[in-house]
């Protein structure tokens, strides 16, 4: 894989994972905001927000993986023949 796409893929890893959570706080401090109720709904919005991100991060990561088990080699082995 291009080092710069694999670059761009785990930064957008980052703004995922960072959306996720502070979507999960907003929601819940609107939440609150509308019900009363203090710090209920911002903590289940927390919680909710972490788990969202890492589950789909996972999700996102398991193709990477695949590729590094499956024996694939990078650019620069690639370029000589494959040979080491």
């Amino acid at each position: 894989m291009n080092r710069r796409l694999l670059a761009l893929r785990l930064t957008g890893l980052g703004w995922y994972v960072a959306a996720c959570i502070i979507a999960g706080v907003l929601g819940g401090v609107a939440l609150d905001k509308w019900l009363g109720l203090t710090p209920l709904f911002t903590f289940l919005g927390l919680m909710f927000g972490i788990t969202a991100a890492f589950y789909g991060l996972f999700k996102m990561i398991q193709p990477l993986l695949r590729l590094d088990q499956s024996g694939e080699t990078d650019d620069k082995s690639s370029s000589n023949g494959g040979n080491p």
